[in-house]
């Protein structure tokens, strides 16, 4: 890692392959308060935000035949709003609940250990690889794990499919093979299998407001980035179809804070062969196939790179994982909050011989986006050269991201935010979609309201926050809110 790798749109924007040319139509609203961290949480998470939209603005000037990309803007407070999206959430009033009881810090005999329970079938390996009952409570679980060292629980959980990972620092993680195996590669992965001739898609009749329409994106992903993602996709006016398993639903409020703008359907690929020919039928005319399982999980559906390369030519294909699909943890689950226990996150936000944890799960959203751009950018390059194009992020990458630069945080907002363009910003509440400049150096983030909204749907009365991402001319919110998990056709609109 090198200092030059500090969180800037301009490095997220190039990692992604974009023209230098672009970056001068981005400016900062800049915003003291907003996601405050000793690491620099803000610059990444502005310039996740930044390089999606500079994608959609490009995008959706090349589909519009525009002269010139239009404007973008990022606005720390909107960005920073919509990095918590699951603790805004409202559902009829009723918050959600982000975290079960059993995922958490835990002392260990030498150390801190992390582990990740949401999900009931994580539990329940959790117990199982430390002998305890189902119905083990939080004490008998932290007396457990104080009489043993951290990496020996972080192995026993793992060997029985649970999640659990010993706390790292900065160094610790350095030297570890799969540390240094997320420290030599890009920041996102992309690239061309095949040589398909180059998509077409529909004119956009000089409105920008929706690049991605016409698009269809199949959506695999669960949990928070993956469906950031396909969230963003179907923002910028994509038929996003997610589509689970029957047997293994999402979180409800994990779903509704991820589902705005998307259709929800259930398909059994593992039995039965009409699950699978409707898979097939829906997989023959999509544009986009999004995944976000554990590296070579769903290769026994023909869902590779490679396979998807010969069976739908000219697909981009978004894969989306924690840890990397190379290194020894290459074929490992993971989660946000266990990738910053890991890489050293938790240790320089910790205090006083405490591990601590970033103000948002920035990895989750920040990878997010960047799969977002990495899938805009390969439809706007497919459009020239053709090829069946893939983009591969992951969370660990981002957080070693985070944690090149020096680690000032505040101390080099500014500088970092005028290097992607020109700073500008607003008095807090101001209208998002103006692109005048205040005149003020800087403003401050409190109060959240600006970047919130509410909306009917068949889940209830729903309080969220809007989206982060704008550019002149684009949509300012979803076109349809949530719905209930797996209650959609298996069909495209």
């Amino acid at each position: 890692m090198t200092h030059s790798e500090a969180p800037t749109t301009e490095f997220a924007w190039t990692a992604l392959g974009g023209g230098p040319r672009l970056v001068p139509r981005l400016s900062t609203v800049v915003r003291s308060g907003a996601l405050e961290a000793r690491l620099p949480v803000r610059e990444l998470a502005r310039a996740c935000v930044g390089a999606c939209a500079l994608a959609a603005a490009e995008l959706g000037a090349r589909r519009a035949a525009l002269a010139e990309v239009p404007e973008v803007r990022v606005d720390d407070g909107a960005v920073a709003t919509a990095f918590v999206s699951e603790r805004h959430l409202l559902v009829d009033g009723r918050a959600p609940v982000t975290f079960a009881p059993l995922s958490r810090f835990w002392r260990t005999a030498d150390g801190w250990v992390r582990t990740h329970a949401n999900y009931p079938h994580h539990r329940a390996r959790l117990l199982g690889a430390l002998g305890l009952p189902d119905g083990a409570s939080v004490e008998a679980v932290a007396g457990c794990l104080a009489e043993r060292p951290a990496v020996e629980v972080e192995d026993a959980v793992y060997a029985a499919g649970g999640l659990a990972v010993a706390l790292r620092t900065p160094e610790e993680w350095a030297r570890h093979e799969q540390g240094a195996a997320v420290a030599g590669q890009p920041l996102v992965e992309r690239g061309a299998l095949g040589s398909a001739v180059p998509r077409r898609l529909p004119p956009l009749a000089g409105d920008p407001l929706s690049p991605a329409a016409g698009l269809r994106v199949l959506d695999l992903t669960r949990v928070i980035a993956g469906p950031v993602a396909t969230r963003t996709l179907a923002l910028l006016g994509a038929d996003v179809l997610r589509v689970d398993p029957p047997g293994l639903p999402e979180l409800a409020d994990q779903h509704t804070d991820t589902g705005f703008g998307k259709r929800s359907a259930t398909l059994d690929l593992t039995a039965g062969r009409h699950d699978r020919q409707v898979f097939e039928e829906l997989l023959a005319s999509a544009d986009v196939v999004v995944t976000g399982y554990r590296p070579g999980a769903l290769d026994r559906f023909g869902l590779s790179a490679e396979a998807l390369a010969e069976r739908r030519p000219g697909i981009v294909v978004g894969q989306l994982s924690a840890w990397g699909a190379y290194g020894p943890w290459g074929g490992r689950r993971g989660f946000d909050s266990l990738v910053q226990v890991a890489t050293g996150i938790a240790a320089l936000e910790g205090a006083e011989g405490k591990p601590g944890a970033l103000p948002a799960q920035a990895l989750d959203h920040g990878t997010g986006y960047l799969l977002a751009a990495g899938v805009l950018r390969a439809v706007t390059e497919g459009l020239d050269e053709g090829g069946t194009r893939f983009v591969r992020p992951a969370l660990a990458r981002t957080a070693a991201w985070l944690t090149a630069g020096d680690g000032a945080g505040r101390g080099g907002a500014t500088t970092a935010a005028s290097r992607s363009g020109t700073t500008t910003a607003a008095p807090s509440g101001s209208s998002e979609g103006s692109y005048s400049d205040s005149g003020s150096a800087e403003a401050s983030y409190g109060d959240p309201a600006p970047w919130l909204a509410e909306a009917d749907s068949a889940l209830g009365r729903l309080r969220y926050a809007l989206p982060p991402v704008s550019f002149a001319g684009g949509p300012g919110d979803w076109s349809r809110p949530p719905g209930p998990w797996g209650a959609d056709s298996p069909r495209w609109v």
